[in-house]
């Protein structure tokens, strides 16, 4: 029995959608450790709500706080972009940049509370991925892909 086209593009679509939920899964990981930091700040300084005047948990909030203002828009594009068709391709660029993007934020800013590299650079990555996969949503939007 021939493979019909139809079924090709359903498996392209079932396998970007696996790259959608491995990345939207490390993606909640990463929240979960970055939860957790701040609890074990909150324990080892006995700060119940707030940042207590504590530099550090002020950092660790904010490196949780930071995440969580950009995780919703990444998984929203990992989700919505196989639904359109997009390759698994782009989307391990997408996941990737944005992981490697909070990840080098939450380490530049939790060694200074000033410019970083770490910071700088994480942001710059997360803010590309973001682009990357608006520009691709964008053209799916109006049937341009």
């Amino acid at each position: 029995m021939p493979i019909l086209m139809d079924d090709l593009k359903t498996l392209a679509m079932i396998g970007a959608l696996r790259t959608a939920a491995l990345y939207i899964a490390l993606i909640v990981l990463m929240g979960i450790v970055l939860t957790y930091q701040v609890i074990l700040q909150r324990r080892s300084k006995l700060i119940g709500i707030g940042d207590g005047s504590d530099k550090m948990m002020t950092r660790a909030i904010r490196i949780h706080g930071n995440f969580c203002e950009n995780a919703p828009f990444v998984m929203a594009l990992l989700i919505l972009l196989p639904l359109l068709g997009t390759a698994s391709l782009w989307l391990h660029l997408i996941g990737c940049l944005f992981l490697a993007g909070r990840m080098a934020h939450a380490y530049g800013l939790s060694k200074t509370a000033g410019s970083s590299v770490g910071r700088v650079g994480g942001m710059v990555m997360t803010h590309f991925s973001l682009f990357i996969g608006c520009g691709l949503l964008l053209l799916a939007a109006f049937g341009l892909r």
